[in-house]
């Protein structure tokens, strides 16, 4: 009889959210970390970067009182006590972690895990190594940042983002290589800190993945703030004295040299999969992903695998989204396939960008008759008040029924809009039921009834 019904390698968001929904569930459950609970995601990626924007953002306003009558003097911004405060955060979730775990009854084993056979995880610990045996094994252990022979990392000049959130200070002049989510957050904050910072991009626009009105809207904000970019740029190679950087890049058929005390490399991961014993149960990896079924089944009877380690999206909702998913198909549940079309995604950067679903240019390929729905910040009154008045929500509706396929917006605190467009998904809704909502005045949520409206000729305030 297995001493476990699941054990979870890995305990970020996806690791530690299955776990505790097996604990739910009644199944004896232990979750295998060698590092600190919660994961990149909580300890170095999306909890501590969102704390610093959040210094970036009231460092930004009060650069900009006086635009409020408020005159503010000898401003001291104190990057190492940013730093700071973003690690009390981390600590407190952190805690709060092991806390849930606890309380769902979820044994944390110190420690490297390894498989040795499907049923069997092998733990090396500070207090020496245990055999675990479960009837399910879960895989959690993410990915991490890919070797690429032109982008060297040393993690003292040229680092990842892991080694720029424990920065002690600002640098005085960074290149980012990569124009996606992280390039544009640190981007962003570094640059509200007075660091000359240039972006290279590969492809020709920021968030290119994105809508391309979105793109074009943030690059614009970004040239205002003093934000340099580079896009249809290849990096040709880094070279680093004592302490400098010199970025190569090939823009347009044109070389030019790029000089930085910190190069940021936001571009390139790879699947946590070697040394955990993959191979040797036979669990298929393809190029460093696992690749799963809709139950995040491997091809291995009783492994799963979630997260970033299936290279499905690397995103930490998705991640909960698997692990919840997986655990419910173990306890004989029926859990509905994601539909990882409909993910949303949120840059955090100001002003922040959000999306979900398909873009327009996504929807016209798939045969849809596509009609827009636009609403510009600038006519909405909470924006006005609150100064932040660039930015759109566009909506991406089929002309034939109305339903929203897409939705893509720049602006202040858009992420928060993100949760109603789910919800009308989910509940098959139209422009129609979005534009009928009432919903509360002034908030930056009326853009998204106003884009509604917009969509079919009606809209009030444009």
């Amino acid at each position: 009889m297995a001493e476990y019904d699941v054990v979870v390698l890995g305990s970020g968001p996806g690791g530690y959210v299955a776990a505790i929904r097996a604990g739910q569930l009644g199944m004896k459950t232990a979750i295998v970390e060698r590092d600190a609970l919660g994961g990149i995601c909580l300890n170095w990626g999306c909890i501590p970067s969102k704390a610093l924007l959040r210094n970036a953002e009231v460092l930004s306003l009060i650069n900009h009182s006086e635009e409020f009558g408020i005159t503010v003097d000898g401003v001291k911004a104190d990057f190492s006590r940013a730093i700071d405060r973003s690690r009390r955060v981390v600590d407190r979730l952190t805690r709060g972690v092991a806390t849930l775990l606890r309380r769902n009854g979820v044994e944390h084993v110190v420690g490297t895990g390894s498989l040795t056979n499907a049923t069997t995880i092998h733990v090396d610990g500070p207090e020496g190594t245990k055999a675990l045996t479960a009837d399910n094994v879960i895989v959690a252990t993410g990915a991490r940042q890919r070797d690429i022979p032109a982008l060297a990392i040393d993690g003292e000049t040229v680092i990842t983002s892991r080694e720029a959130l424990a920065l002690e200070r600002a640098p005085k002049k960074a290149v980012i290589i990569g124009g996606g989510a992280t390039g544009c957050e640190f981007a962003y904050m570094w640059r509200a800190y007075g660091t000359d910072v240039t972006i290279v991009e590969l492809l020709p626009r920021l968030v290119p993945n994105g809508d391309e009105e979105i793109s074009a809207q943030l690059e614009r904000s970004f040239r205002r703030q003093g934000i340099q970019m580079a896009t249809d740029a290849q990096v040709q190679g880094i070279a680093v004295n004592d302490g400098t950087a010199k970025v190569s890049i090939l823009t347009k058929g044109e070389n030019s040299i790029l000089d930085a005390d910190i190069v940021l490399v936001a571009v390139g991961v790879e699947g946590n999969t070697d040394k955990i014993g993959l191979e040797t149960v036979g669990v298929e990896v393809d190029r460093s992903f696992i690749p799963i079924d809709d139950m995040m089944k491997t091809n291995v009877k009783g492994i799963y695998a979630i997260g970033d380690v299936t290279g499905k999206m690397l995103l930490a909702h998705v991640a909960s989204a698997q692990g919840v998913t997986a655990v419910e198909h173990i306890a004989g549940l029926n859990p509905q396939p994601l539909d990882y079309a409909q993910i949303p995604s949120a840059i955090y950067c100001r002003p922040q960008v959000a999306s979900f679903g398909m873009t327009e240019e996504q929807a016209t390929e798939e045969g849809y008759t596509v009609k827009i729905g636009k609403f510009p910040l600038a006519a909405s009154g909470k924006a006005l008040a609150l100064n932040e008045a660039e930015g759109m929500v566009k909506l991406v509706v089929d002309a034939e029924i109305g339903e929203v396929l897409g939705a893509h917006m720049i602006g202040a605190e858009v992420t928060e809009l993100l949760g109603e467009l789910g919800m009308t998904r989910l509940l098959e809704a139209t422009t129609t039921e979005l534009g009928w909502l009432v919903h509360p005045h002034p908030t930056i949520s009326e853009a998204l009834k106003e884009a509604a409206l917009a969509a079919e000729g009606e809209a009030i305030h444009i």
